[in-house]
């Protein structure tokens, strides 16, 4: 059986001058260069997770909302609601608007609620009676669906019995 013939390992037109190759070295440098544009967006935390504070206050008690406004699909993260009564609430409720539970899930909620429910309205976390004064801080713990994507409403209302005392409006981006 005859040898294959072999040529040179190296030619000096393609390897060396990288003749015959026209653009196809621009279109790889720009290719390059838009994916260390994203990597370096992402170092500089344009798509994490960092905590946004939002504050509502009412004549009964004033609610402050920390959770992040830009997430990605599949992260865990976590929500901190503070409640702090001015004056007596008898039954104090959370109740979070249905863009929290949009292809989302809540792992856990610390303390746990007296009671829960869902409605078309959202979910609702009932809470012990509070005193004037007193503060309570409602942490929860989140994980996006990883198939989970867009921008929606992440409002939370907060009622003593049926009477709304402070609404946070907030919004959501989540990214692939």
């Amino acid at each position: 059986m005859p040898k294959a013939e072999q040529k040179p390992s190296l030619d000096r037109e393609l390897d060396l001058e990288l003749e015959g190759r026209g653009r196809h070295t621009l279109y790889r440098r720009i290719s390059l260069a838009a994916l260390a544009l994203v990597v370096a967006a992402a170092l500089w935390g344009v798509f994490g997770q960092q905590s946004t504070s939002t504050v509502a206050a009412g004549s009964e008690a004033t609610l402050t909302v920390e959770a992040p406004a830009h997430l990605r699909g599949g992260l865990l993260f976590q929500a901190r609601f503070e409640i702090h009564a001015k004056q007596p609430l008898g039954h104090p409720k959370l109740l979070l608007s249905p863009g929290w539970l949009e292809s989302m899930t809540l792992n856990t909620a610390v303390p746990t609620p007296t009671t829960e429910s869902s409605s078309p309205a959202g979910l609702a976390m009932t809470f012990d009676p509070m005193s004037a004064g007193q503060t309570l801080i409602v942490w929860t713990e989140w994980q996006v669906n990883p198939t989970n994507a867009g921008r929606r409403g992440e409002d939370v209302t907060l009622f003593d019995g049926p009477s709304q005392i402070a609404f946070a409006e907030r919004t959501l981006t989540v990214f692939p």
